[in-house]
């Protein structure tokens, strides 16, 4: 493993869901202990954050909303099979149990994104080089072709494909959640062609699953990347460079009613976990494990 160089993207996601996810996000950049982040177009906070980032020269990309909150697409925020009767996204299941009874327009769908793209470039002054889902909306039957349409047809290279190696021997995960991250795992498989055909790309090892909230810690951290390296090495082995994408939730925690995607913040982002995501990912010891294991953090366009 010594010859190995690990590339290591440490993600930031719902960047712009509300001041204090912003600010959380921003120290832990400063702290050199996150190089990437994602952005929550629809979020409440979403200018402040296009601002933040381009002050601190922050590598940003783009985290597509379709289930929490307002669309940003004009046309849509009326009358659209992406709504509920409250006017607002259908939710992480209940845009899942919406579009398998499929009451979901894919054209809408195309057309958000789209907007949500747009937005991006008019906020940032650029396209983002990465663009993945929040919720993990993007990997999802009929969803993945439009997604792949719309990176496709802007030259946006990068995507995330959540299959976490060792997901399955974690055994802390309880067994509601476990549930829904199989059938994210399993989405992503049938994901793989779709991205594969239309030129998209991703790290060769996605992690955050295992990590996320309460489960993450410096020796989570460790043996999540330990163990992917580990697997991939012996099931090919390489020398040169591998790739890891680790999602991440810092932030300090929300307080209703400020922040969200419309509705106001959900329980998960203003729960300690936040808080406690931030604290773990500044520990010196973890900057020093990066510094022993040859991974030098980056940012999807230094791949």
């Amino acid at each position: 493993l010594r010859m190995l160089q690990v590339k290591l993207i440490i993600t930031g996601d719902d960047f712009g869901y509300c001041p204090r996810r912003n600010q959380g996000i921003v120290d832990c950049f400063l702290a050199g202990a996150i190089s990437n982040v994602s952005l929550l177009v629809n979020g409440s906070a979403a200018a402040d954050a296009a601002k933040l980032a381009r002050r601190y020269n922050i590598p940003i990309g783009l985290h597509a909303n379709l289930s929490e909150g307002s669309p940003v697409c004009e046309v849509l925020k009326t009358n659209s099979s992406l709504l509920n009767q409250d006017g607002f996204f259908h939710g992480k299941m209940g845009f899942r149990t919406a579009l398998s009874k499929g009451l979901l327009n894919m054209s809408e769908v195309k057309q958000e994104l789209k907007a949500q793209v747009e937005l991006f470039h008019e906020l940032t002054g650029h396209l983002p080089p990465h663009m993945d889902g929040h919720q993990h909306v993007h990997v999802l039957p009929e969803v993945r072709h439009v997604f792949a349409e719309v990176l496709e047809e802007y030259g946006i290279k990068y995507t995330r494909v959540p299959i976490e190696p060792g997901l399955h021997n974690c055994d802390w995960i309880p067994p509601s959640l476990m549930d829904f991250y199989l059938g994210v795992e399993e989405d992503s498989f049938n994901t793989v062609d779709v991205f594969t055909k239309h030129g998209i790309r991703w790290p060769d090892i996605y992690i955050g699953l295992s990590t996320m909230g309460r489960n993450m810690s410096v020796s989570s951290v460790r043996s999540a990347i330990d163990g992917a390296v580990l697997r991939l090495t012996a099931e090919a082995p390489r020398s040169g460079t591998v790739t890891i994408e680790l999602m991440v939730h810092p932030g300090y925690p929300s307080v209703p009613p400020v922040g969200g995607c419309g509705e106001g913040p959900d329980d998960f982002s203003q729960s300690w976990e936040r808080l406690h995501e931030l604290q773990t990912l500044i520990k010196p010891e973890l900057q020093s494990y990066y510094k022993s294991r040859n991974i030098q953090l980056c940012s999807f366009k230094d791949l």
